[in-house]
């Protein structure tokens, strides 16, 4: 099997597990006191993490709009007739000091041809008939590609330590890591995932398979893959915390930035998610006010919803208020909500868009 990381000079001293909220999943409690103690450990692990110094850098970009049934994004929420939002997919360049010395990240690198053959997204093209090429331009324009992006940030793609996701929907990783017989785009990252995760990408259930990708795993050589056994830090700026929700192996990444605490993961689809009681979308003060739900799941698959529930609570208690718009948290969502022209009436109250933080550091005898 792939190995862990572990808290001992036998592991990669980069990683360090960590239980700060994990250990608070406590099941034998009533869930309304495991809200109470997961919330209340959030906000003491977010004061911790805001004693750290910022990350070296931090980059997103945009990588491509896909359409999304709006009744997975805004779960019961919207108050629109609209079958489809989109949501923009975006990879993130994190650099970060460690004990074993500086550390590059890559989030969510998503090839989009690879991706494509998604269950769910190859039906939606195979929809568009004759017209498939045309259509797919229109409605899921592509903006950058992950070697563009890498470029763009600086930073060599030999140079990455480590990508991960918040979970493996629809990624097809032999592009990134290799199949055993190409080292792939990134040759000395491995992927940090929750073994759970792992588990489901390589073998999922029918009501989970509509969106893995086919074989998205087969054949990833097992040294490049670390496998999490909960919440794990990469250095004391940059942390993946155990969310489990959206999917059983779902982690959020958390990294201290000039402005705070910024919280990717795909619970929730942006910042309205979080805060639907100050969001202009028709339907969600609404809903927030009638059902007393302070955040509004991203559910396709509905793995662990009453977690889900509480996990994204954690998030937006970890992330606190952005500076940009104080009314919602710093939630940089890896498939973050936008506009689009064939969903008239929905529009974000507030998105983060593309970031950048600091400036990459080079390594020695490399660029940037």
């Amino acid at each position: 099997m792939p190995r862990r990381p572990e808290p001992s000079p036998g592991g990669d001293p980069a990683l360090v597990p960590f239980d700060d909220v994990d250990r608070h999943w406590d099941s034998s409690v009533s869930p309304g006191r495991r809200l109470a103690r997961l919330r209340q450990a959030a906000r003491e692990f977010r004061e911790r993490m805001l004693d750290a110094p910022p990350v070296a850098y931090y980059r997103s970009m945009e990588l491509v709009r896909a359409p999304y049934p709006t009744r997975y994004g805004l779960r019961d929420a919207l108050a629109l007739p609209v079958p489809y939002m989109h949501i923009v997919n975006r990879v993130f360049v994190v650099q970060t000091e460690t004990l074993a010395g500086l550390r590059t990240v890559v989030v969510s690198p998503s090839d989009a041809d690879g991706n494509a053959e998604t269950p769910f997204f190859r039906r939606l093209a195979g929809s568009l008939g004759p017209l498939r090429a045309a259509g797919e331009r229109l409605i899921a324009p592509r903006l950058h590609s992950v070697e563009e992006a890498m470029a763009l940030a600086g930073v060599r793609p030999e140079d990455v330590d480590y990508i991960t996701y918040d979970h493996l929907h629809t990624q097809d990783l032999r592009r990134w890591l290799g199949d055993g017989r190409t080292p792939g785009f990134f040759p000395n990252a491995r992927l940090l995932v929750t073994e759970q995760e792992w588990r489901t990408a390589s073998d999922p259930s029918p009501p989970q398979r509509d969106w893995y990708c086919p074989d998205g795993t087969r054949d990833i050589p097992e040294d490049r893959v670390v496998l999490l056994e909960g919440s794990t830090r990469i250095g004391d700026s940059l942390a993946l915390l155990w969310t489990p929700g959206h999917t059983e192996g779902n982690h959020s990444i958390v990294a201290r930035t000039p402005e705070g605490l910024m919280v990717t993961s795909e619970n929730g689809v942006g910042p309205d998610a979080y805060a639907p009681e100050h969001s202009s979308i028709p339907g969600l003060r609404a809903f927030a006010r009638a059902t007393g739900m302070e955040v509004v799941l991203n559910g396709n698959t509905l793995e662990r919803g009453l977690e889900q529930y509480a996990s994204m609570v954690i998030e937006k208690e970890v992330a606190g208020p952005s500076l940009r718009d104080p009314r919602f948290p710093n939630m940089v969502c890896s498939s973050e909500f936008d506009r689009a022209w064939f969903a008239p009436g929905l529009s974000p109250t507030f998105r983060f868009g593309d970031l950048c933080f600091g400036s990459a550091v080079g390594r020695p005898g490399g660029s940037p």
